[in-house]
């Protein structure tokens, strides 16, 4: 929680009538309140002011231009913790919240919202992302092979889409509503495999199944069968190189012996790596993106809908898709092995 300003002024003036100098009067609150409350830089200024008679902890009226912060501090301040709030700073600083935001402004920063990522990576996460990104380059530039891979995923869809819309408001407006989807919303679970030239196959699992080892080898089995007739070279010639996650029924006994058995490839897999599946990060986000603000009365009208969008797509747009991991990996390497801004 941020300290406010009016606090830190207050315990400026109470070390101030103490005796105390600025410099031991900053190390106090920050012994009290956190590092970094307040600098020594704005300590002196306050204790300037007392010194001169007044002992009001009101910022001074301004007119003008407002009061000059070094901007190189500030940047340093703001990247050393970006969490920072502009009353933070003002307090650091001994100057208005105004003069903070304008500064913040001028060098470029803006307050975001923190993104929310699928996992807390460990060390160990970090290192397998690394190793297998590098080896997945190194391989691909060796001999390509993204015109052999066979990609999959699962994901719940719901049949009422929500879409929250923003809003052109005056200061006065109450913003609009938009009530989150029911936890027990009726949806369905989608399971979907693809090329870079079409969808082989997809699924809609009946109510109240769920994947399992010989569910997904079940599965498998169709979608080989099916890939003989659409993509008979795929399979013949070049050969299937699965990339499938981590989740146990891909990773069951029943599962390897049945890839096996098709004589299919896998490609190593990081864990936790929804941002390397293109399933996930192109697929289903198109998907998403499709399906805001409809609503399904049932599973085939759904379905419906489903085979319209993968209809409406051609084959430029599943290259592209897949085409997308080997950027992705190089920024795996550039992010030393955690996740990257997209």
């Amino acid at each position: 929680m941020a300290t406010q300003p009016t606090i830190i002024r207050s315990c400026l003036l109470y070390e101030f009538k103490l005796g105390r100098n600025a410099t031991q009067a900053a190390k106090n609150i920050c012994t009290a309140f956190g590092e970094g409350t307040v600098s020594e830089r704005p300590a002196q200024k306050w204790f300037q002011r007392f010194s001169s008679g007044d002992e009001s902890i009101e910022d001074l009226p301004r007119s003008g231009r407002p009061l000059l912060v070094d901007e190189d501090e500030l940047k340093d301040a703001v990247e050393s913790d970006s969490s920072q709030t502009c009353q933070e700073l003002a307090v650091r600083f001994a100057v208005s919240v105004e003069t903070i935001h304008l500064h913040l402004h001028a060098i470029g920063k803006a307050w975001k919202l923190s993104r929310w990522v699928p996992h807390k990576l460990s060390i160990d996460n970090k290192k397998q992302r690394l190793t297998i990104c590098t080896s997945l380059l190194s391989r691909h530039n060796v001999e390509p092979f993204l015109d052999r891979l066979l990609t999959c995923d699962e994901k719940w869809i719901v049949y009422n889409n929500t879409k929250r819309c923003y809003h052109w408001l005056s200061p006065d407006d109450l913003i609009p509503k938009t009530p989150k989807p029911n936890l027990h919303e009726r949806k369905v679970l989608l399971c979907i495999w693809w090329t870079t030239a079409d969808v082989v196959h997809y699924e809609l699992l009946p109510t109240g199944q769920t994947i399992t080892g010989l569910v997904y080898s079940a599965q498998l089995q169709r979608v080989h069968d099916l890939l003989l007739v659409k993509q008979p070279a795929l399979v013949h010639r070049r050969g299937v190189l699965l990339l499938h996650d981590n989740a146990r029924p891909h990773t069951a006994r029943v599962t390897q012996d049945k890839l096996q058995s098709l004589g299919w490839d896998s490609l190593l897999d990081p864990p936790y790596s929804p941002d390397l599946s293109p399933t996930d990060f192109y697929i289903f986000l198109s998907l998403g993106n499709h399906l805001k603000g409809q609503q399904f009365r049932d599973q085939d009208a759904f379905e419906m809908e489903l085979k319209a969008f993968i209809d409406s797509k051609d084959r430029e747009f599943f290259r592209s898709g897949i085409n997308k991991l080997v950027l992705r990996w190089e920024k795996v390497l550039d992010a030393n092995g955690d996740y990257f801004d997209e």
